[in-house]
């Protein structure tokens, strides 16, 4: 727990550091793009945070189900949530065919877990069991909050760099020897964004195995888990889903269709919300707990 923790916080530390970098290579005049920069990206990235149980629910065509609409489906996410110390979320369904699952909400008072009904029909009770632990364990560590903070820093770089290479080749009233260097300029607004989402990235597969290392610990293995990522890997290729990208990274499965092998695999999964299946489940397998 405490490797992925340390590791969520230096990456998220390298995406304020990134800023501080640009800022420094813009110089004092930059104070202004960087506060516009930031100010967008939180309004927009803190609206999406405030109301991302209603915009989840939204993309997914997912209705919020009572008891006695799905007992069993419900009772599996009521008893996790009293094993885990949560509050009970409410409880959604989406009617994709393609087996997947997502959690979301602002916090553990305000969170949603929702399955498809392709999960729900093609998994075994003791893999949607597993599957609904770590959509918990996403609620528990607040894993919403700490990619809206990650994606609104991503999102002021992207802008500060855009804004700062227009300022330096349309001038901005600065004299001749203050303003940066264009080339320089040039390179950092193609560089920066790509830096930053990259660090995103990496934030957000860090999330999946912290939450999966959650789950296993929850249920006492990673069996059952890596059992349901391994079906789902299968499953999920032959039932596509059109899902917004900004909404993909919230699934326990990258939804869209991503790259898988080849030469470039490794360079590909560095822009890849979700570590690769086949690491998650050889890390599952390897754990071993005491049940909650």
């Amino acid at each position: 727990m405490f490797k992925n923790t340390a590791k969520t916080a230096v990456l998220l530390a390298a995406l304020g550091g990134l800023i501080v970098a640009i800022a420094g290579l813009l110089g004092g005049g930059s104070s202004g793009a960087l506060t516009i920069g930031l100010l967008i990206a939180f309004v927009m990235v803190g609206g999406s945070y405030w109301f991302s149980d209603r915009l989840a629910l939204a993309a997914a065509r997912a209705k919020v189900i009572e008891r006695s609409d799905n007992p069993e489906f419900y009772d599996i996410v009521a008893t996790l949530a009293t094993r885990a110390n949560l509050p009970m979320p409410r409880v959604a369904i989406s009617p994709s065919e393609q087996p997947n699952a997502f959690a979301t909400g602002r916090g553990p008072n305000k969170a949603v877990v929702c399955a498809t009904e392709g999960l729900l029909r093609s998994m075994p009770r003791h893999e949607v069991e597993a599957v609904m632990a770590h959509e918990l364990m996403h609620v528990k560590h607040r894993d919403i909050l700490i990619g809206s903070v990650a994606a609104a820093i991503a999102t002021a770089i992207s802008y500060i760099a855009q804004m700062a290479m227009f300022a330096s080749m349309f001038g901005g009233g600065r004299d001749d020897e203050d303003r940066p260097n264009p080339f320089a300029m040039l390179l950092m607004s193609l560089l920066a964004p790509i830096a930053a989402s990259l660090i995103q990235m990496a934030v957000s597969r860090s999330r999946e195995f912290e939450a999966d290392r959650g789950a296993a610990q929850l249920l006492g293995s990673g069996e059952s888990l890596a059992s349901a990522l391994e079906r789902i890997e299968v499953l999920a290729a032959r039932a596509p889903m059109a899902v917004a990208p900004a909404q993909a990274y919230a699934y326990i499965h990258n939804p869209l269709n991503e790259f898988r092998g080849g030469r470039n695999a490794s360079m590909a999964r560095l822009f890849s919300s979700h570590p690769a299946t086949e690491e998650r489940v050889a890390r599952l397998r390897a754990m071993s707990f005491a049940r909650a």
